[in-house]
Formats: C-alpha cells, sequence, structure tokens
C-alpha cells in the first residue's frame, strides 16, 4: 500500500502541490486526473521520491520512499519526458535494467519487442514518440515490480497500442497482483481500467474515490412514459442531475440506485425503461457539481 499524508511541494512561489493526502490500495488501478499543471507530475515524482515533499510522508509498503534504494526497488516509474542513454537501444536498456531490478524478464523483454515490433539494436532516439512509449511500458512490465508508475503514459499511442497496453496490464494485475498508477488528463482514457480516481485540481485533491462506490449513488435511465407523466414527478425528493428529450424518449440522470430507480418507475407503470451503464465523465460531472465545481472547466 502507498500512503501520501499530508504533503506539499512548492516552486518559488508556485504551490505545485498543496496538502495532498492519498491511499493506494494494491491490486487495483489508480487512476489521477487532472489538467495540464494541476500537479499531477509533481505528486508522482514526489511518490518516486525523485522530489522531497516541503511537508508530509509518503510510504511504500510502510518504508519511507526517498532516498531509500529498498523502497524504489518496489515500483517503475514511467515519466512522462523519457529519457534514454545517447545512442542506446533497447538492448542497451535491458542491459541497464537488469542491473536495476533483480527480477527484470529478459526473455519476455526480447518477446514483447518483438510483438510489438520494436528492433532491439535500433537507436531509439530514431524511434516515433509512440514507439518510445511503448518501450518504456515493456521496460516497466519486464521489472516485474510490484507497483507501476505511468505519467500520461498513454498520450501518443494509437488506439489499437493503447488497448494492447490495457491488457497487459490487466492480465500482469491477474498473474502477479501489480498496481499501476496512471496519471492523465483525459478522462476517456481511463475510463475501462480504474478502479479508483482522484481528481487533482490547482494542487489539491478534489475527491478521491473508488468508481464503484460512486457508480452505487448515480442512475441513468432511458424510458418512455404515458402521457401526461412527468419525469421529475416519478423522482421527487432526489436531486435530479439531467433530463434530455427526444420526442418521447427520456433520459434521465439521477442521484439514486439503480433499485431505487427501476422501483419507481415500475410504480408509475411506463411503456419502456432501461437502466444504462455511466459513464467515467457522466459520474465525475455529478461528483464535482455537488463539491461546487464544474468538472468540463477543469478538465477539457
Amino acid at each position: 500500500m502507498i500512503e501520501a499524508i499530508n504533503i506539499s511541494k512548492k516552486f518559488d512561489s508556485i504551490q505545485a502541490v498543496d496538502h495532498i493526502s492519498a491511499t493506494i490500495k494494491e491490486g487495483n488501478v489508480f487512476g489521477l486526473i487532472g489538467t495540464n499543471g494541476a500537479g499531477k507530475s509533481t505528486f508522482i515524482r514526489m511518490l518516486c521520491g525523485i522530489l522531497k515533499p516541503d511537508s508530509g510522508t509518503i510510504t511504500i509498503d510502510g518504508l519511507p520512499v526517498f532516498e531509500n534504494p529498498a523502497a524504489k526497488k518496489l515500483f517503475f516509474y514511467i515519466s512522462d519526458e523519457q529519457y534514454f542513454f545517447n545512442n542506446g537501444t533497447p538492448a542497451d536498456l535491458k542491459a541497464f535494467y537488469r542491473t536495476v531490478y533483480p527480477d527484470f524478464d529478459s526473455v519476455r523483454f526480447d518477446d514483447l519487442l518483438k510483438k510489438f515490433d520494436l528492433d532491439s539494436r535500433r537507436k531509439i532516439h530514431t524511434f516515433s514518440k509512440g514507439m518510445k512509449k511503448q518501450l518504456s511500458v515493456l521496460c516497466g512490465i519486464c521489472a516485474n515490480t510490484k507497483y507501476l508508475f505511468c505519467d500520461e503514459t498513454f498520450d501518443g499511442l494509437d488506439p489499437v497500442m493503447r488497448q494492447a497496453i490495457k491488457s497487459i496490464f490487466a492480465s500482469e494485475m491477474e498473474s502477479r497482483g501489480m498496481t499501476p498508477i496512471i496519471a492523465s488528463h483525459n478522462l476517456r482514457e481511463l475510463e475501462d481500467i480504474c478502479d479508483h480516481v482522484g481528481l487533482l485540481h490547482k494542487g489539491g485533491i478534489l475527491l478521491s474515490k473508488d468508481l464503484e462506490d460512486m457508480k452505487l449513488n448515480i442512475s441513468k435511465v432511458q424510458c418512455v412514459l404515458k402521457d401526461e407523466t412527468d419525469p421529475k414527478a416519478i423522482f421527487d425528493g432526489l436531486s435530479i442531475l439531467s433530463v434530455e428529450q427526444r420526442g418521447q424518449l427520456y433520459t434521465i440522470t439521477v442521484r439514486a440506485s439503480n433499485e431505487d430507480v427501476a422501483e419507481r418507475l415500475r410504480y408509475h407503470d411506463p411503456v419502456f425503461f432501461e437502466v444504462l451503464p455511466l459513464s467515467l465523465e457522466e459520474i465525475f460531472i455529478s461528483e464535482t457539481e455537488v463539491a461546487g465545481y464544474d468538472i468540463k472547466k477543469l478538465i477539457y
């Protein structure tokens, strides 16, 4: 488990991270959402022990992370601004990481390079941005660490490659309990992979919740009602987040459980109704509005 307690970081007059506390459980995908400049990279670099917090504490499995080799062997960090050796090749990277991570899987690394069509002897500086990201992810996977920190890892990857990387993450989580921590400015990139999401804005976390817990309290339904039935009357006493109408079809998002919504609709005997799955964007819009923020202005 990773614990950050009341950590802050300031660069001259800029407060990059402002008294953040977060707990990252093992075996979950933790997604950190925020605009550029929200403090995501600074927060992750402090979790990795690259930067020292001005205040607060960070531990990984109970070990303080800053200047602690024992803690740093527990994770692999994929930076948004990647660095590679001058004139280095993937083969050179493999040789280097084998000295840093005792469990680095060289055989699997070579196999994945072939599957991703990356030449082990080609100079990395000739790779495209997407190819460099792929290479970094493969190094992180083959390091066989317990935690994998990813800063804008999917940025620069095409949709097919994004799904391939997500599939590898899922496989690693199932086979050896890897815990990915993924920072992104794009909600949609984390839509189908995260278990827990934190929203970072101006150096502070607006909210940090399990997606399943949030989904239990918000429902979206499509329905066709009988004549003169007011949809707002059906959900009287509940918080209606949105009502859209196209002809006779209503799409309603309400703060309530799926069971409560279905029960109320059945009581009013609609022509048709169906409870729909919620997107991560819809969940966050509702949660941040309750907190007094407009996520559309924060994220997009």
